[in-house]
């Protein structure tokens, strides 16, 4: 049963951590970036006034902003799907291995034992 309740808590916390990322990555896929001094401006439409402005400090060039955040945050979608898998895999042998067993075959002994082959 603790195998069964992690397995399928490991799933729910893979699909929110790949709906976050998946987030992230959509808005950081359209960053717009500019070199301000030192630090990193991006913003996701130049043309609103009031756009929320992301600083990223001390970042000498956008560019790893722009392409390897984006990448870091595909690598996460991809690596927690992998996880959300497994874990799907585990709680689905561990669903089907208690609940979906079924009894065939003739009793080996007295009727009063109840004793059936497993299969």
């Amino acid at each position: 049963l603790l195998y069964f309740v992690l397995c399928t808590t490991g799933l729910v916390i893979s699909v929110l951590v790949v709906a976050f990322a998946g987030h992230h990555h959509s808005q950081a896929s359209s960053f717009i970036c500019r070199q301000a001094e030192e630090d990193c401006e991006c913003v996701l439409d130049l043309s609103d006034p009031i756009a929320r402005t992301f600083n990223y400090k001390e970042v000498s060039d956008c560019e790893a902003i722009t392409s390897t955040l984006t990448f870091y945050y595909l690598l996460q979608i991809l690596l927690n799907l992998a996880q959300a898998v497994v874990c799907a895999i585990g709680a689905f042998i561990m669903w089907k291995h208690r609940y979906q067993v079924f009894f065939a075959g003739i009793q080996i002994r007295s009727p009063s034992t109840q004793q059936w082959q497993n299969v």
